[in-house]
């Protein structure tokens, strides 16, 4: 539902426009420096104001209430909290009865019978993944050496993306885009076949963004119009100057993933963002109470491209997923 992890563990708890919004950790080893001024680099990345962004401004300072002594983790659950201010909940009074279209609006009030809370989409919200980054924080503490990082290889279908994104502004519609993560000097040997594989525990948690609908590592879906022969990774030896560790390959079609394991080599996997469902763009929808169509306006601040705020995020979950491995390799090697 609302955790992921085995040993490292995060819950998300909060709704985009309730008081407060936040991360619970649990299983995080003792004797981490950890303090607020970590966290505010990742944050950034993810906070609005760069164009085609929301013009919600959060200060987003994460308040650590638990689990942090004297500059460093205890050992005991961390908790971190975040204010909502910005808020105008007033421009989702309507979407319990007529539903934005691409959005999950009907399905939140069916599930939840209606009790849900709808401001700002709830606890459907990207802003959700505040808790994720914030965990993220600290899983990438936890893995060091490991280096994750993400970037955006194409918006609307285009490497070049400023003049659509001005364009698609200008409409009041949005974009979606093409995120790639990569991750170097993971050790080979982490994910646990079948179920917790390292494809199946990553794509879990990345589906768990808002606006994520697919995934591919490697080579992807290039790999059903490869041969064998193609796909193949070849070994290579140590001293050939790449690595002087096992392992290594002259190619990377499989993503640094065989058979659910890590094998030594650098996780490439990439995602599809869909384009934001909240447009500025008038559209038809059913009045869910009279049963009839009518056309939607929607009011409120919305990014005109999600994904402009989606590498950290991917960054996060990769760290979040790989500090629960290496935690879990090291107390099975016990």
């Amino acid at each position: 539902m609302n955790s992921f992890g085995r040993i490292f563990r995060i819950h998300i708890f909060g709704e985009s426009h309730g008081e407060k919004i936040g991360v619970s950790i649990d299983g995080c080893p003792a004797g981490i420096p950890l303090q607020a001024g970590d966290f505010e680099k990742d944050l950034a990345r993810r906070r609005s104001g760069a164009k085609g962004t929301t013009a919600r401004k959060e200060a987003d300072l994460p308040m650590l209430i638990s689990g942090v002594y004297k500059g460093y983790t205890s050992g005991s659950p961390i908790v971190v909290l975040f204010d909502n201010a910005d808020v105008r909940s007033s421009d989702y009074s309507v979407f319990n009865e007529i539903p934005r279209p691409g959005h999950a609006d009907f399905t939140a009030t069916k599930k939840w019978k209606g009790f849900n809370d709808l401001r700002g989409s709830g606890h459907l919200s990207g802003r959700i993944t505040l808790g994720m980054v914030a965990a993220g924080v600290l899983a990438k503490k936890i893995t060091a050496p490991v280096e994750i990082q993400a970037n955006i290889l194409s918006v609307g279908g285009t490497t070049d993306w400023d003049a659509e994104l001005e364009k698609v502004i200008a409409e009041g519609d949005s974009l979606g885009a093409i995120v790639e993560c990569r991750a170097r000097h993971i050790p080979a040997g982490l994910g646990e076949p079948f179920f917790d594989s390292l494809e199946s525990l990553i794509s879990h948690l990345i589906f768990a963004v808002p606006a994520v609908k697919a995934i591919e590592f490697g080579a992807g879906f290039e790999a059903a119009r490869m041969k064998g022969s193609q796909h193949n990774d070849v070994y290579i030896p140590a001293d050939a100057g790449f690595s002087d560790e096992q392992g290594k390959t002259a190619t990377n079609h499989a993503g640094g993933i065989n058979g659910g394991i890590s094998n030594g080599n650098e996780l490439v996997f990439r995602i599809a963002v869909k384009p934001t469902s909240s447009i500025g763009m008038p559209q038809k929808t059913m009045n869910m109470k009279t049963g009839t169509m009518t056309e939607l306006h929607i009011a409120g601040r919305h990014d005109a491209c999600i994904a402009l705020r989606m590498p950290v995020i991917a960054e996060a979950a990769t760290a979040i997923v790989l500090a629960d491995l290496l935690l879990l390799h090291k107390a099975m090697s016990l």
